[in-house]
């Protein structure tokens, strides 16, 4: 059974997409720790980030960086945070978390925003990449 995010990468699933390319799709997540809190997952469904082939896991985190690089255009942080758990959902992907200072990754405390917010962000995101 396909995981929720090959759904989502396929239009099955609504999501506020910022980004894909041939290999990796960007897009807001709907239970984001910060704004502008988004994943990076590749199109091939793996379940565990560390059995990514090589050149998926290199294609993943420099289109995570292409996509950090345009939050930080958007979001007003000091820095955009990466961290991979891997644990939510069974298909690999990283987060990318605008970040204040340290210690301000905190999956426990999630954030509310509303349907136009998250869609004019991911348009904001994306109109800087």
């Amino acid at each position: 059974m396909a995981s929720i995010f090959t759904k989502i990468i396929n239009g099955d699933i609504p999501c506020y997409k910022v980004a894909e390319n041939e290999s990796c799709f960007a897009f807001l997540d709907i239970n984001p720790v910060a704004k502008g809190h988004l994943l990076v997952v590749p199109k091939l469904e793996v379940d565990y980030f560390f059995d990514l082939d090589d050149q998926i896991i290199a294609d993943l985190m420099i289109y995570a960086k292409k996509i950090a690089n345009a939050m930080n255009k958007v979001i007003e942080c000091e820095r955009i945070g990466v961290t991979v758990l891997g644990l939510e959902v069974p298909h690999a992907h990283v987060h990318l978390v605008p970040l204040d200072k340290r210690g301000t990754i905190s999956f426990g405390n999630k954030l509310s925003f509303t349907k136009d917010e998250m869609q004019e962000l991911a348009k904001d995101i994306a109109r800087a990449l």
